[in-house]
């Protein structure tokens, strides 16, 4: 069976001498107390490298350099077929590395090495989902109602509401109490201190409502 021509972008290459292909499979080695050797995970394998050494000889050798320097140069993906990637999903190369040599004495007749990368489609752009996309990780499945932060943002506002008021009125009374502060034995003193308490605690309750209907997508 005779071989097919290596083909890179529109050059062929008719007198490869050599081609290698290698593969990094993505494998790291975690070292986990009392077991003995490592355990490999897989992040996912590398590139597929393709290198191939040989001569551009004839008529076109000069073309073909011309054509390879110009690809090795721009770093545009071209498309790449060979026998020894037949088993392989390879659609898209790029010329990664580029040396070439030409022998005193010789005409049309150029040594060459060539290195190709895979380069591979990138994925979709990401998404952005409600709730931050955590429903991609099961929380639907564990039952868990987004539908419910809604009505308590609300409930937050109506509590903050209500403390507002709360707060409007405890200003009034601090007002009557300051009354005591008149020499005539501080008949309202009572009141002033446990108008102050409740000033205390409803601004104290208040931050913490602005905060959690903060949290929770409120006003």
């Amino acid at each position: 069976m005779t071989a097919s021509m290596p083909l890179v972008g529109d050059v062929p290459l008719a007198s490869v001498q050599r081609i290698e292909h290698e593969l990094d499979g993505g494998f790291e080695a975690v070292g986990v107390p009392g077991l003995d050797g490592d355990v490999l995970q897989r992040a996912g394998r590398g590139a597929h490298v393709i290198r191939m050494s040989g001569v551009l000889a004839g008529e076109t050798a000069r073309d073909d350099l011309g054509t390879l320097q110009g690809l090795a140069g721009a770093g545009e993906e071209v498309v790449f077929s060979a026998d020894i990637t037949s088993a392989l999903e390879l659609e898209r190369v790029v010329v990664a590395y580029l040396h070439v040599q030409e022998v005193a004495g010789t005409q049309n007749l150029i040594g060459y090495e060539v290195h190709l990368v895979e380069s591979p489609p990138l994925p979709p752009p990401a998404e952005v989902s409600a709730f931050g996309g955590l429903g991609d990780f099961g929380l639907g499945d564990l039952g868990f109602d987004t539908d419910v932060l809604g009505d308590i943002a609300g409930l937050a506002g109506e509590v903050a509401g209500a403390v507002d008021a709360v707060m409007e009125v405890a200003d009034q009374l601090a007002a009557l109490a300051a009354l005591g502060s008149i020499d005539v034995g501080g008949p309202l003193a009572p009141m002033s201190d446990a108008v102050g308490a409740l000033t205390s605690g409803a601004g104290t309750f208040a931050t913490v409502t602005q905060s959690l209907g903060t949290l929770l997508g409120g006003p």
